[in-house]
C-alpha cells in the first residue's frame, strides 16, 4: 500500500503513548457519563419532554437496554481494532470510509456542542451555593450573562488544557475526580431515600410560603416514553470514549471491551438510584413546574430539605460531576480528528503529536474552539438543550453505525474481523447489531419527530435541520479529500483494509 504523502504520525519521536491503564480507561467511561446525565437531565427533562412526569424512571430503565447493546458493539470492534478514534475506525474498515467519516463526524459535532452544553450549565451549580450561603447578590450576578458565558469559558478550557499536557496527568486527574464524583453521590442518594414529599412541602412553605399541590400526571403514551428515552439515552454515550483513547491504552484488546463494560454497568446502578432518591424527596410537578423556567440541578432540588453546609457539599460534589464530563469528551473528540488526519481523509495536520507531551494538540486546540462556539450558542438560544439535542442525533446515528459495523465487518473485511477477541460468535454478532440498530433507530425517529414537532423561533433551533445542515459539510470535506488522494495515487482499499499505524 502507498503510504498518505506527510503523515506526521509516522515521525519518529511523534507518536501516542500506550499510558492509560483499565483504571484510566474506566474513568474516562464514567466520568464522561456521569455529570450532567446525573444531576441535570433527569430533571430538566420534565422541560424538554413536558408530559413525561413521575415516568423518569422507566425512561431511564428503557434507555439502559439499546446503551447495553451499543455498548457491547464498541466492546467487540474495540477488541480487534485498538486505535484512537475507534468509532471512525472501525466504521470506515467495517463499511466504507465516507460512512465512517461521516457518522464521526457528526459525534465530533455532537460533543463539542455537548461540551459547551455542560460548560454552560456548571454555572448554576455554583448560583446554588451561592443562595445556599444567603449570597443573593452573588447568586444573581452568576445568573447574568456575560459573568455566566466567562465561567462557561474557563471551566471549558481548563479541560482542554488538562488533554494537551500529557495523558499520564490526565489520567491521574480522571481517576481522582472519579472518586471525588462517588464521593459526593454517597450523599445524596440516603438523604433522597431518607425524606419523602411531606417533608418537601413543609420545607417549601416555611422557606417560600408556597403551598404545594399535587398534580395528576398525564397518560403515558408510546411517542412520550420514547422522546424521554432518547433524550435520557445521552446520559450513556460517554462509554464511547473508552474506543477513543484505543491508542493510548495498554493490552488495549483485553482492557478496551473490560472497561467499556464496566462502565456501563455501574454508571447504570448509579443513575437510577441517584435519580430515584431524588423524585423520593422532590416531587415531580414541582421539578415539572420550576423546570420550565428555571434551569434545575439535584443538589438545589435538596437543598430545601438539608441544611445548608451539606447543601454546599452536595452541590461542590455535584459541580465536580459536572466538569470531570468536560476532559473525557474533549480526549474523544480530538482522537477522531487525529484519526481522521493519519488516514488523510482530513488535513494532516491534525494527526500532529506534540513532541514532549505526546497528545495531539491540533486536534484538542480546535475541538476546544468548536466547544468555545456551542457556548455562546447555548447563551444566545437561552437553552442549552439545543446541544444536547444535537449531541443526542449525531451519537444515535453513530451508534447505529457501530451496530451496523459488528454485522459487516465479518463479510467486508474477514481479516480485521478475525482479530476479535470479544464476542467472536457470530449469531451473538447478528442479535446484537439486528437489535442495536432497531432500538437505536426507534430512538432517531422519536427524537427527530420531537424536533420537528416543537415550536421554535427559527429553523436553526431544530437540531435535524442543524443537523443536517453539518452532514452536507461532512461531505463536501469527504469529497474533497477523497478526490486529492486519488490525484496523489493512494491505494484506497488497501488503506482502508488495515488499521492505521501504532
Amino acid at each position: 500500500m502507498e503510504s498518505v504523502e506527510g503523515n506526521v504520525q509516522n515521525a519518529p519521536g511523534a507518536t501516542l503513548s500506550r499510558q492509560m491503564g483499565l483504571l484510566g480507561l474506566v474513568a474516562t467511561g464514567i466520568c464522561s457519563m456521569i455529570g450532567a446525565g446525573v444531576n441535570v437531565l433527569p430533571f430538566m427533562i420534565q422541560r424538554n419532554v413536558p408530559d413525561i412526569g413521575p415516568n423518569v424512571l422507566i425512561a431511564y430503565s428503557v434507555a439502559m437496554f439499546p446503551a447495553f447493546l451499543a455498548a457491547l458493539a464498541y466492546a467487540c470492534l474495540a477488541s480487534g481494532m485498538p486505535r484512537a478514534g475507534g468509532s471512525y475506525v472501525y466504521a470506515s474498515r467495517s463499511i466504507h470510509a465516507y460512512l465512517g467519516f461521516v457518522a464521526s463526524f457528526s459525534q465530533w459535532f455532537g460533543l463539542a456542542m455537548a461540551m459547551g452544553a455542560v460548560a454552560y450549565v456548571l454555572v448554576p451549580f455554583f448560583r446554588d451555593i451561592a443562595t445556599a450561603l444567603d449570597l443573593s447578590q452573588l447568586a444573581a450576578t452568576l445568573e447574568s450573562g456575560p459573568v455566566r458565558v466567562t465561567l462557561a469559558l474557563g471551566f471549558l478550557w481548563v479541560a482542554i488544557i488538562l488533554n494537551l499536557i500529557g495523558i499520564s496527568t490526565y489520567q491521574k486527574a480522571m481517576v481522582g475526580l472519579m472518586f471525588l464524583m462517588f464521593v459526593a453521590g454517597s450523599v445524596v442518594i440516603p438523604a433522597g431515600y431518607y425524606f419523602n414529599h411531606v417533608d418537601f412541602a413543609v420545607a417549601l412553605a416555611e422557606q417560600e410560603g408556597v403551598t404545594l399541590t399535587e398534580v395528576s400526571p398525564a397518560p403515558l403514551d408510546a411517542s412520550i416514553l420514547f422522546a424521554a428515552t432518547a433524550v435520557l439515552f445521552s446520559s450513556f454515550i460517554g462509554f464511547d470514549t473508552i474506543a477513543q483513547a484505543g491508542g493510548e491504552a495498554k493490552n488495549p484488546k483485553r482492557n478496551l471491551p473490560l472497561a467499556t463494560g464496566i462502565a456501563v454497568v455501574i454508571t447504570g446502578a448509579f443513575y437510577l438510584l441517584f435519580t430515584g432518591a431524588v423524585y423520593h424527596a422532590v416531587p415531580w410537578y414541582f421539578i415539572a413546574e420550576r423546570g420550565a423556567t428555571t434551569d434545575l440541578t439535584a443538589p438545589g432540588l435538596l437543598g430545601y430539605l438539608l441544611p445548608y453546609l451539606w447543601t454546599v457539599i452536595i452541590v461542590a460534589g455535584s459541580a465536580v460531576a459536572l466538569f470531570n464530563s468536560l476532559p473525557g469528551m474533549v480526549l474523544g473528540i480530538s482522537r477522531l480528528m487525529f484519526a481522521w488526519g493519519e488516514d488523510g481523509i482530513f488535513p494532516q495536520v491534525v494527526a500532529s503529536v506534540h513532541p514532549s507531551w505526546r497528545t495531539p494538540h491540533v486536534a484538542i486546540l480546535i475541538s476546544g474552539l468548536a466547544a468555545t462556539g456551542s457556548i455562546i450558542g447555548c447563551h444566545l438560544a437561552s437553552d442549552f438543550f439545543l446541544g444536547v439535542d444535537l449531541l443526542i442525533i449525531g451519537m444515535l446515528v453513530n451508534f447505529i453505525v457501530i451496530c451496523l459495523s459488528v454485522l459487516i465487518l465479518p463479510l467486508r473485511n474477514p481479516t480485521l474481523a478475525a482479530e476479535l477477541q470479544f464476542m467472536k460468535s457470530r449469531p451473538a454478532q447478528l442479535v446484537v447489531g439486528i437489535c442495536g440498530v432497531f432500538t437505536l433507530g426507534v430512538l432517531l425517529v422519536a427524537q427527530i419527530a420531537k424536533d420537528l414537532s416543537a415550536d421554535l423561533p427559527a429553523w436553526y433551533f431544530h437540531s435535524t435541520y442543524t443537523y443536517l445542515v453539518m452532514l452536507a459539510v461532512a461531505t463536501l470535506i469527504f469529497i474533497w479529500q477523497w478526490r486529492k488522494l486519488r490525484r496523489a495515487g493512494v491505494d484506497l482499499d488497501g488503506l482502508y483494509s488495515i488499521l492505521p499505524p501504532e
